[in-house]
């Protein structure tokens, strides 16, 4: 184990809008559809940006000479990093860093859209020199508590062509093991990006070791099956999914998520979204993913998300692959194993 980085599970962008009362406003504006940065590289003409209501980790890094601190998600559902830009003059930006090329001494500005530059940058103690970079100068951030996104999957999705920062800590030998790992706590405090190995004070028992499936762009692992009470309600001829930090929910097929929701005894709005009664939360049964011979269980406390408004079911409808966001990676302390091409679940505390 090499460095860490302190993650801040601050107010989501639905907590944020609902305060200032235009929650429906930016429901109705930005469509959720998760699995967009997923698609394939030709289907794709722009940085893919998913507008997720409910993501809250963040973890502050800095880039340039002095270094310029910025609140970034850790996306393990993509290769690039961006932040803001001074440039950008969207109201959107008012509320969050944005890099001053002008007041770095090794930014080296690229020719391509969107920005793309060169700088050195620094997470926690560890320093990339040469990293490349988007500045982004339109209406990228909203209302989200983060800055800008650190991607963390495989080079090879990299829509700027460069080498991510993972990468490059690896290739330039600062990291003792080529894997990272977080942990995400239900609290404010207390999460963890974990760079170069594992904290076996994050989690319990052995680490289950899952193949990555299909190759390596992104984290894919296979599902044979998920179950309720012994019942296959999901993956009934297995199927494909991907363990994503940057997404807050469980996405799944419409056919399966709805049958999942329905033996939950709950019915989505036009939204998405799975309204449950708070009193009885504790009576719905545990979800259990059956994953290259292991079974991973989601409690109720685990899948159900309480707020002052409502309670809601943590798993959503999408045309795209299943997704395993935040919603099981706070439940299981999650390993990202680059050289052995592996992922890693453990019960986290």
């Amino acid at each position: 184990m090499c460095c860490r980085v302190p993650l801040t599970r601050g107010k989501s962008a639905r907590q944020l809008l609902q305060e200032r009362g235009l929650f429906e406003e930016y429901r109705r504006k930005f469509p959720y559809n998760p699995a967009a940065k997923f698609l394939p590289r030709n289907e794709q003409s722009v940085v893919p940006m998913t507008y997720d209501l409910d993501l809250t980790y963040y973890g502050v890094i800095g880039i340039g000479t002095p270094a310029q601190s910025f609140k970034v998600l850790f996306d393990t559902g993509s290769s690039d990093l961006w932040v803001p830009s001074t440039r950008c003059n969207s109201s959107s930006c008012e509320d969050h860093a944005k890099f001053n090329s002008s007041a770095s001494s090794t930014f080296r500005a690229g020719a391509e859209p969107f920005y793309i530059s060169y700088s050195s940058g620094f997470i926690s103690d560890l320093f990339v020199q040469h990293q490349i970079f988007g500045l982004a100068d339109i209406d990228a951030v909203g209302s989200v508590p983060w800055d800008g996104v650190l991607g963390l999957a495989f080079p090879s999705m990299s829509l700027e062509g460069g080498t991510p920062v993972f990468d490059n800590l690896w290739n330039e030998g600062q990291i003792p093991q080529n894997m990272f790992s977080m942990y995400l706590s239900s609290s404010v405090e207390g999460s963890m990006f974990i760079l170069g190995g594992t904290d076996p004070s994050y989690y319990t028992g052995n680490i289950s070791w899952i193949p990555l499936y299909r190759g390596a762009n992104f984290w894919n692992i296979h599902i044979e099956s998920i179950t309720i009470n012994g019942n296959t309600v999901a993956c009934s001829a297995s199927c494909e999914a991907i363990v994503d930090s940057g997404t807050s929910v469980i996405i799944g097929s419409n056919k399966d998520i709805n049958n999942i929701n329905g033996w939950l005894g709950v019915i989505p709005n036009q939204y998405g979204d799975v309204a449950v009664a708070c009193t009885s939360t504790d009576l719905l049964p545990d979800i259990v993913f059956n994953i290259h011979g292991y079974s991973f269980a989601l409690p109720p406390s685990a899948y159900v998300t309480k707020s002052a408004a409502e309670c809601r079911t943590g798993f959503v409808v999408s045309d795209g692959t299943w997704i395993l966001g935040e919603v099981f990676m706070r439940q299981f302390y999650t390993v990202f194993d680059i050289s052995n091409n592996r992922v890693g679940f453990a019960r986290a505390v």
